[in-house]
């Protein structure tokens, strides 16, 4: 009887866990949109793609350095030095001075953490403000020339609008591609289905 009532709290304890993962994630990328507009309007179309590219490599250093990750979450270091290392890098990248200062505010009010999720958003506005499409095409081998175009082609007579297209290898996929439009992924590779008949199995 205690073993059951033991499985049973866990399962609880798992369920509002997750709940609560997603509560976070929705409100994240709730506040992400904000800011992101916030930005957007603020800028002139001269600066949009300067920002975005900006944005886009700032987010992905957040994902991919740890290092950079304590310096803007630790309370070791000032606004200054975390605003200052923040300028640095959007220097690197490329961006105006409006979108230097942006991040100056995001440090502020402690969303550093956000530009991921803000960059990801403001690619969005981007995107609609010029009716393309930004799509990620992933597979194991490179594609030909010729394939790229025939993918190109289809997906933007399926989607009616122009599309920019981002072609890359994955060797993890095996086979097959994998096409990301923006928070949608179809994913026809041998490693997706792998994946998905795995989570379908732990379910049962």
């Amino acid at each position: 009887m205690a073993r059951r009532f033991s499985c049973e709290r866990t399962k609880v304890f798992l369920f509002v866990k997750k709940k609560s993962e997603r509560i976070g994630i929705v409100i994240k990328t709730a506040v992400a949109r904000r800011y992101a507009q916030a930005l957007f309007e603020l800028l002139d179309a001269s600066t949009i793609e300067s920002t975005r590219a900006a944005l886009t490599g700032l987010g992905q250093a957040i994902k991919d350095s740890v290092a950079l990750r304590h310096v803007v979450a630790s309370p070791a270091f000032g606004a200054a030095d975390k605003i200052a290392v923040l300028a640095e890098l959007g220097t690197r990248l490329g961006c105006p001075p409006v979108g230097k200062t942006f991040l100056g505010q995001l440090v502020k009010k402690n969303r550093v953490g956000f530009l991921p999720e803000i960059a990801e958003a403001f690619g969005k506005l981007a995107d609609a403000s010029k009716g393309t499409q930004q799509i990620t095409v992933s597979s194991a081998a490179a594609i030909p020339p010729a394939e790229q175009n025939r993918i190109s082609t289809r997906l933007r007579d399926m989607l009616k609008r122009q599309v920019d297209i981002t072609f890359h290898t994955d060797a993890r996929h095996l086979a097959g591609v994998q096409i990301h439009l923006g928070s949608t992924v179809v994913d026809s590779t041998v490693r997706g289905r792998l994946q998905a008949m795995q989570s379908l199995l732990t379910k049962e």
